[in-house]
């Protein structure tokens, strides 16, 4: 067998003392695979997507529109409507005042949130 194939058998097979020449390349190639491949080979291994809004409530970027999930509020009547987004913003807002609630529809008609402006 050749210098090189024994060399090429003895970084397969990992035969060279810690410290040594060899042992140092070995380990300079592995963690150059660990560090620079992600670059260049898509591994499929990024997180997913995060949800729109984790919690269910969107906010317009004046504070004083928000929208919640549908399935968030109890819409028996407007009043409860008030009420219940009333308690679901008082975590994030503070205590708020509802002054007008807007259903939001999907294309089919069905409500898929509510919209409230508020004041605090």
């Amino acid at each position: 067998m050749s210098h090189i194939g024994r060399t090429l058998k003895s970084y397969l097979f990992w035969t060279h003392d810690r410290g040594s020449f060899h042992y140092d390349i070995m380990v300079t190639l592995i963690l150059a695979f660990i560090f620079i491949s992600p670059r260049f080979i898509n591994f499929k291994d990024q997180r997913g997507m995060d949800p729109e809004h984790p919690t269910g409530i969107v906010v317009s970027t004046d504070g004083k529109i928000y929208q919640v999930d549908a399935a968030e509020v109890d819409a028996q009547d407007e009043t409860m409507v008030r009420t219940n987004f009333q308690r679901l913003l008082r975590p994030i807002a503070g205590a708020v005042t509802v002054d007008r609630v807007e259903q939001v529809r999907d294309s089919t008609g069905h409500v898929v949130a509510y919209r409230a402006w508020v004041r605090k």
